[in-house]
């Protein structure tokens, strides 16, 4: 896939990527972009354009990985942007699909145990993933920011040399893939369509959002922490 650019309308980029509202958004960035590019936009909203640039291609880009320019950002970059996007999870897409998830069980087939089994696999997903935003702003993030903070206050001048490795699945992947198995390969009974797509749109948006922002986590804090920990040790 192409790599976006600075000097891109940034309108351009979004009406090709529609996925990427939620992610400019969580940097302050509304729809309304008119012809400004990525760079002006940035400029306007007192933005790391380089960061925004690499945030956007790692989304984008399974394979996108670039070291030399990840070296030049802060680690408290990564954790805001992270940390935002964590709460845009818990603020708007877990109640939307709980509110679309509830009236779809609400008028369809009373004692659908199908339906019954659907509540299970997202109530499991919802405190899995909570579970996980909350280790990550009590626990992991902090332990970052800590390792950062430590670094700077040495004297070293070596640079910082990132890795990625393969990583296993992700439980939380998991789970919402089940969970999107269940309604499309196993419903059963009376239900209002409209509402089965919504549920499944939702759970859709969420699934790709979640592949993505796990590269962030995966293939720059991930190798970021592991490079500072051999530094610090």
């Amino acid at each position: 896939m192409p790599l976006v650019y600075a000097n891109m309308p940034m309108s351009e980029v979004v009406e090709e990527h529609p996925s990427l509202i939620p992610v400019i958004n969580r940097f302050g960035i509304r729809l309304g972009l008119g012809d400004s590019s990525v760079k002006t936009l940035c400029e306007a909203h007192g933005l790391d354009t380089d960061f925004l640039l690499v945030v956007i291609n790692t989304f984008l880009n399974e394979e996108y990985f670039p070291e030399k320019k990840l070296q030049t950002f802060h680690t408290s970059q990564i954790i805001d942007y992270l940390t935002k996007t964590n709460r845009y999870y818990q603020r708007y897409q877990l109640p939307n699909i709980e509110r679309h998830l509830g009236l779809f069980i609400s008028q369809s087939t009373p004692g659908n145990s199908t339906l019954s089994l659907i509540g299970k696999f997202f109530s499991s997903f919802k405190e899995e993933l909570t579970a996980r935003i909350e280790n990550d702003e009590h626990t992991w993030f902090p332990y970052c920011l800590s390792l950062s903070e430590k670094l700077e206050k040495t004297t070293t001048t070596e640079t910082l040399h990132l890795h990625t490795e393969q990583r296993m699945e992700d439980p939380i992947e998991a789970l919402l893939a089940d969970l999107k198995n269940i309604l499309i390969k196993h419903l059963s009974g009376d239900y209002n369509e409209n509402l089965c797509y919504a549920v499944i749109f939702a759970l859709c948006t969420l699934e790709k959002d979640i592949k993505q922002h796990n590269r962030i986590r995966y293939r720059i804090l991930k190798p970021m922490v592991d490079a500072m920990e051999k530094l610090c040790i």
